[in-house]
């Protein structure tokens, strides 16, 4: 175990030891938070493991190579009450996580946990009065709730998703006894209207687990098992907006106290005090300012999602048909870790006239750039609050996970997006003509319309007297008044 102490702590605050899911777009996430309470006056525990720690360090020089936080530390005006600490989750720093899922998540399963348990025991020594502590994880582990017991921790489950995805875990036995999961279940093309809380859902609008005709693989089973974890918390945070998602999280929270308190961005969205990415960032701006207001399509699939080459091949192709400016992030491990640049032949010389490719860069910065005018993306959870944040218009190819379900908010619920493709497989016309509507036609300009009232959704909850500001209230009242109930 590696610690970097904070000699500010205070045993008399309520401390939460917080551990995230060891993947990029789940630790940005967890770090707002844990930004966000010692705002509120907690005193935190950030536990990370080896591996990401490391990737975090080689991918951005300035960090030191003990401390995420020290940067944030030093610009705060207030103190920034986090102990950092890193352990090991089971493998050698050289393995290739991305590309043996299954390996990764059997370690995260057996022993990951196992070092964290060491680090707890070590943490709970060194401070004798934290009778009030909590355990905050992330909710996709699978012993999160054994492990708050074991040591007489309140267990904190926070969900980086939609709550809908939530709504839908949880309900799971509704589908199968429905017959819209499990065998057979792939031929089902009715709505699905009897989840409390969801108007209507379609079956492809489910996370890519829940579609598997066969839900006894690793993959769907870590999951369940994960959620059925997640139920036995005292109290479940979330990373949404009460009013964007009212009807699902009264559902949640007619049998699990639930607080919708996002988004969680970090102070001026785009300066993010604590380095997160695991590739090393190129600057875009200088080739941005060189672009006219709303000219370039921003293209990331994010972190960790894969794709095939075949249809890496066919958007490639459909963006150079499209004739627009564009912004490519093509991640190192993005087809496969043996494929670097799984690009087309002669495609970067193509388009070099009016398209920059890079490995990773400050997604914040780039939507929140005057020349940025539409994302075509994979529909993870952070890129759509970015992207609403920013008022960018979307255009959709979820790949993986809640990824479907977040689609179904943006083009359907919400309307601040559209499908990449309407039927698989995609084709390289479609994308151009999708890529040319969202640029330059009447889809964007009504997308970006209906962008602007959701974005204002966004900033009245996380204003002063907003939703989201209120609901962490509640919750750091509700979790005194357990403490106090559990010492009387």
């Amino acid at each position: 175990m590696n610690s970097t102490t904070n000699l500010t702590s205070n045993p008399k605050k309520l401390h939460a030891i917080i551990v995230p899911l060891p993947l990029q777009g789940h630790i940005i996430p967890f770090i707002n938070l844990a930004i966000k309470l010692t705002s509120k006056g907690f005193s935190i525990t950030f536990i990370n493991t080896h591996y990401i720690h490391h990737q975090i360090t080689l991918s951005n020089p300035t960090t030191t190579t003990n401390d995420i936080f020290s940067k944030a530390r030093r610009s705060s005006s207030s103190s920034l009450d986090i102990e950092y600490i890193t352990v090991s989750d089971g493998l050698l720093l050289e393995f290739d996580r991305s590309m043996n899922h299954d390996q990764w998540v059997g370690s995260m399963t057996h022993c990951f946990p196992a070092h964290l348990e060491v680090a707890m025991a070590e943490i709970k020594r060194s401070r004798p009065s934290n009778i009030g502590s909590c355990l905050i994880v992330d909710s996709y582990f699978v012993w999160a709730s054994k492990l708050a017991k074991k040591f007489g921790m309140f267990h904190v489950s926070f969900w980086t998703e939609p709550a809908m995805v939530l709504d839908v875990y949880f309900h799971r036995q509704l589908l199968l006894a429905n017959g819209h999961i499990g065998p057979g279940s792939s031929q089902r093309k009715d709505t699905i209207q009897y989840i409390p809380g969801i108007t209507s859902i379609n079956r492809s609008d489910l996370t890519s687990y829940l579609q598997e005709e066969d839900l006894t693989t690793l993959h769907p089973q870590y999951n369940f098992a994960s959620l059925d974890d997640t139920k036995k918390a005292q109290f479940i945070l979330g990373n949404t907006v009460q009013e964007l998602e009212a009807q699902t999280i009264a559902a949640i929270q007619a049998h699990t106290p639930f607080y919708a308190i996002g988004p969680l961005f970090p102070p001026g969205l785009t300066k993010n005090p604590v380095s997160t990415n695991l590739w090393a960032e190129s600057d875009c701006t200088l080739w941005l300012d060189s672009k006219p207001h709303g000219s370039v399509l921003y293209v990331s699939f994010g972190s960790y999602a894969h794709i095939s080459k075949e249809v890496l091949k066919e958007i490639a192709n459909g963006i150079k048909l499209s004739g627009v400016n564009f912004l490519w992030v093509v991640r190192p491990d993005m087809v496969s870790s043996d494929d670097p640049d799984p690009l087309p032949s002669g495609f970067r010389d193509e388009v070099c006239d009016r398209g920059m490719i890079v490995t990773w860069t400050s997604q914040t910065m780039v939507l929140c750039h005057r020349a940025i005018g539409g994302f075509l993306t994979h529909c993870g959870w952070n890129s759509t609050l970015e992207s609403i944040q920013c008022e960018v218009p979307l255009l959709c190819f979820p790949l993986y996970t809640d990824q479907f379900t977040n689609r179904k908010l943006i083009v359907d619920d919400w309307k601040i997006g559209s499908n990449l493709c309407e039927e698989k497989p995609v084709t390289k016309e479609e994308v151009a003509r999708k890529i040319k509507d969202l640029m330059n036609g009447s889809m964007g300009y009504e997308l970006r319309g209906r962008m602007k009232g959701i974005k204002q959704v966004l900033q009245k909850a996380t204003a002063i007297e907003g939703s989201s500001e209120k609901n962490i209230d509640c919750f750091i009242k509700e979790l005194n008044i357990a403490i106090e109930n559990k010492f009387d």
